[in-house]
């Protein structure tokens, strides 16, 4: 049987969701290895110039993705998206990404005005999901982002963010605390 076949119907089927190393290790009963091997076997053969996809590794799995330097053709296919974010959208997808899991009350303090309108838009728009409550009294949701966030800005993970540096009196002094810093919840 060709798996490198089988593996290119696997991503095909997935779709936006992509699939991960693991699953493709068990779906094809394979090792990592070999799930390696037929990974490289068909992103070799997307590369080439006749090809019109390729292979990405984002938000920890692999997809199927158009190539770039074709855009042109497929906008004029496709209208292009309008649904651009606001200000105010990437101001609390930023906290939100730095800080997760957090509250829309620490989010509001961070940013001093309210953000449930923001919120709203964000959850309706698949960018951050609710992953559970606080502790804190009346128990309020802890928002996380989404894969789709990861793939909206052709991020792996979230630890392919850039480190964010604020200046106190020529100290530079990092704007949020790094992962392995937070304390679990």
């Amino acid at each position: 049987m060709n798996l490198v076949g089988v593996l290119e119907g696997l991503l095909f089927v997935v779709g936006d969701e992509g699939v991960t190393l693991e699953d493709i290790c068990k779906v094809l009963n394979v090792s990592e290895e070999k799930a390696k091997e037929l990974l490289t076997a068909l992103k070799k053969e997307y590369e080439k110039d006749e090809r019109g996809i390729k292979i990405s590794y984002l938000g920890n799995a692999f997809k199927l993705t158009t190539k770039k330097e074709h855009k042109e053709f497929y906008q004029k296919l496709v209208t292009e998206r309008v649904d651009t974010l606001s200000q105010a959208q990437l101001e609390v997808l930023a906290i939100i990404a730095y800080n997760e899991p957090i509250t829309r009350i620490e989010i509001d303090e961070i940013r001093g005005i309210s953000s449930t309108y923001v919120i709203r838009k964000l959850l309706s728009k698949d960018l951050i999901k609710v992953v559970g409550k606080s502790d804190l009294p009346g128990k309020p949701n802890l928002y996380k982002t989404t894969r789709e966030f990861l793939d909206c800005f052709g991020l792996a993970s979230l630890n392919d963010l850039p480190e964010l540096i604020v200046e106190k009196e020529n100290e530079e002094v990092p704007l949020f605390k790094p992962k392995d810093e937070i304390e679990e919840l």
